[in-house]
């Protein structure tokens, strides 16, 4: 067996893994103890993927277990379970969803995603939590707005200078994180040094797509779900459409966006051109999105900073 495919249902408490050549099956606890027993099994053969879906909180310490060491490959749930409807896969058990991820990494022979470092488990973790304080912060705006009560008008006002404060001391972290690794930091200079991108969007890039700098330029747009999707049928042709990928990555595209249509020489001429040729606002801003992550992988990949074309 020389080109093995694994599959791994994460649950809370279990790792449910089927090997699909053999079709050996195998259970083991979500924890220290239970991934030392799945890598002692997996040692046994050559394995090409171990694919799995994402469980919330419930795959990280997975992840940081066999990434690095095993080549894993993470699929999108929805995807998973279509993959199951359309090989009449019916019944949904741990150890069902462990040899149907088996089976759909095999016949689509998917590739490994890129090894993930600890310090980048990090960096996102913090992301999270200051995407959440900003929700918070605009949740409490809203809401010292329309308050008319003064004690609750005092309270408010107190929880959003709370929020400001935490929202500070992640950022001064989230810097101090990048700074202290040194191809991070050399990644957060070139992106700060396209017009439209800032210290925050770019620390929001390296957190949610550390694969920045080794994609194609397809790649980079569809991994954030920027890829326009096509929809047409014999004659009929219908508007093409973005979605999937990963979602705070477009949030964090969104701002710089719309400072890049007035700064950015070369999204200004984009912009004006997809609005010249009749394209609604929001599509045309949505390609600016696009062209940013793509500028921003093709930076990275050559190690150099952004210059402004030649007039």
């Amino acid at each position: 067996m020389t080109d093995v495919t694994i599959g791994i249902d994460i649950s809370k408490d279990h790792l449910d893994a089927f090997r699909l050549e053999d079709h050996a099956a195998q259970r083991f606890e979500n924890s220290a103890k239970g991934f030392r027993g799945l890598i002692k099994w997996l040692g046994q053969t050559p394995v090409a993927r171990i694919v799995y879906e994402p469980t919330g909180p419930y795959h990280r310490a997975f992840e940081l277990a066999l990434s690095g060491r095993f080549p894993l490959v993470k699929v999108n749930p929805l995807q998973a379970r279509r993959f199951a409807e359309a090989t009449g896969t019916r019944a949904k058990t741990d150890a069902v969803d462990a040899r149907m991820l088996a089976r759909m990494g095999a016949a689509l022979k998917l590739e490994p995603d890129a090894p993930f470092a600890r310090e980048r488990f990090v960096l996102r973790d913090l992301q999270t939590a200051r995407a959440a304080l900003v929700k918070e912060r605009t949740r409490l705006r809203n809401q010292g707005n329309m308050q008319t009560t003064p004690i609750l008008k005092r309270q408010i006002k107190a929880r959003l200078r709370l929020v400001e404060r935490q929202l500070a001391e992640l950022d001064a972290e989230i810097a101090r994180h990048i700074a202290s690794d040194e191809a991070l930091q050399r990644k957060r200079d070139i992106l700060c040094s396209v017009p439209g991108l800032g210290p925050v969007a770019a620390a929001l890039i390296l957190g949610f797509m550390p694969e920045i700098g080794t994609l194609e330029r397809k790649g980079a747009a569809s991994l954030a779900g920027l890829a326009p999707h096509a929809r047409e049928s014999g004659q009929w042709k219908g508007r093409s459409f973005i979605g999937g990928g990963r979602k705070p990555l477009r949030d964090a595209l969104y701002m710089p966006a719309l400072v890049a249509m007035r700064f950015n020489p070369d999204l200004v001429a984009k912009y004006d051109s997809l609005r010249a040729a009749g394209k609604p606002a929001k599509v045309a801003l949505v390609a600016l999105m696009r062209k940013l992550l793509e500028t921003a992988n093709a930076l990275v990949k050559a190690d150099r900073m952004w210059t402004p074309k030649p007039a």
